[in-house]
């Protein structure tokens, strides 16, 4: 039997692709919408002013980050535990709940805060066990050669739905207000359904008896112990941390540049269309040479473009600088993501994953909350500026505190280099 040279030439790894695709197209216009709701009420609803109307948004990120945080280390065991489709399945579910939610009491005309804040608390949960599940699922269905690729795949699905995703929602919200939600839950309704179709994942033999108490500590343990994946986890988080302008779109789109929600619809996809171009190039000719100094330049140009951004009023500008955002942002991310699954073992990959996923979207929810908290103190331009040259900072500082970092020269196991330079 021939051996595939392309991930999708692999039945399960196709529908494996286009679940992501549908959850993701489904999820991200849903909460570039449920973002937009959440100011727009917060302003119009309850009278309060800009300022005070963006720190919403950043407590819309921390009641998000709560559950991750609380429940990482059951989500890493479970996705190392359990079969890891039926868990992303389950996680998917929630969402689709969320969708069906949204839709009724939009279209009824009950959207409050304390919901909306209720609905943030279950899409936390929901992704805290998505994650390490979904991304535990790819390795298991193609061969080690081809994992670069499909990871580069994967992600071009993600920052594909990331570009569609919020346009369609923005105009279809624009047209009829629940339509987007109603949208969403059909598509996470196919998500599920798709990835029910993959060969079924089982765990790894040795974790089917082992505590879980210690299964839990094992992988912190791990992480900690292992610099070379520390280092690769924590750029992202105190990068995206100080860095992400995402939370704070809503104020620019409304009270800013005075585009309304169609326009917050374009300034979430620019990021994406950067970012999906980077993967659709890394998805035909990946990189393989340099690969620690090129995740590290890619955190870089991250934050300046961030920081142009913030200083910007002209909205084709502003949509240049997402875009070159979410470039910076795609390179980095598919470099990391590449060496930490390259350098876990499949025992521990689940846990792994969840610490990972556990410091994105601590990137991202906690942004969005320092980001509302900067905007409360600094202004929305102000958190912007201040967190895009933040951004550099960190970058500069992790190429010293972990040299291991920009040592890196390609995607072969970090420690068999290391082996072989000694």
């Amino acid at each position: 039997m021939t051996e595939p040279t392309s991930p999708l030439q692999i039945a399960d790894y196709r529908r494996f692709w286009l679940s992501r695709f549908a959850a993701s197209f489904a999820t991200t216009g849903m909460i570039v919408v449920l973002g937009y709701q959440l100011y727009d009420v917060a302003r119009s609803d309850y009278g309060m002013g800009i300022k005070a109307a963006a720190f919403q948004l950043g407590i819309f990120g921390l009641v998000q980050f709560v559950p991750m945080l609380l429940l990482t280390p059951i989500a890493g065991l479970v996705a190392d535990r359990y079969e890891r489709r039926k868990v992303a399945a389950c996680a998917i579910a929630i969402d689709f709940l969320i969708a069906v939610t949204l839709a009724a009491a939009t279209r009824a005309d009950v959207i409050t805060l304390p919901l909306l804040y209720l609905l943030g608390v279950m899409h936390g949960a929901a992704r805290v066990f998505f994650g390490p599940s979904l991304s535990a699922i790819a390795p298991n269905v193609v061969p080690a050669a081809l994992l670069p690729r499909a990871i580069a795949m994967s992600s071009l699905a993600w920052q594909t739905a990331s570009i569609a995703g919020p346009v369609a929602a923005g105009l279809l919200f624009g047209w009829i207000a629940y339509a987007p939600y109603a949208l969403a839950a059909v598509l996470l309704a196919t998500s599920i359904a798709l990835l029910l179709s993959v060969r079924p994942v089982p765990p790894p033999a040795e974790n089917r008896h082992a505590h879980p108490f210690k299964q839990a500590l094992d992988g912190f343990r791990y992480v900690r112990n292992e610099r070379f994946l520390l280092g690769c986890i924590t750029l992202d988080l105190f990068a995206v941390l100080l860095g992400g302008a995402t939370a704070l779109l809503p104020v620019f789109a409304r009270d800013i540049l005075h585009v309304g929600p169609e326009g917050l619809g374009q300034m979430r996809a620019a990021s994406a269309v950067g970012a999906a171009l980077v993967g659709l190039w890394l998805s035909w000719k990946p990189i393989e040479r340099e690969v620690g100094v090129k995740m590290l330049a890619g955190v870089g140009v991250y934050g300046a473009a961030t920081l142009a951004f913030g200083l910007s009023r002209w909205l084709p500008l502003s949509l240049a600088m997402l875009a070159v955002l979410g470039a910076g942002d795609m390179i980095s991310v598919f470099i990391r993501n590449t060496l930490v699954q390259l350098n876990t073992p499949d025992a521990v990959r689940g846990r792994v994953q969840a610490i990972s996923s556990l410091a994105i979207s601590a990137s991202n929810e906690l942004g969005e909350m320092q980001s509302g908290l900067a905007a409360a103190l600094l202004g929305a331009t102000g958190a912007v500026v201040f967190g895009g040259a933040g951004a550099i900072v960190v970058t500069l500082a992790w190429a010293f505190l972990f040299p291991e970092l920009p040592r890196a020269r390609t995607f072969a196991s970090h420690y068999r280099q290391q082996e072989q330079a000694t």
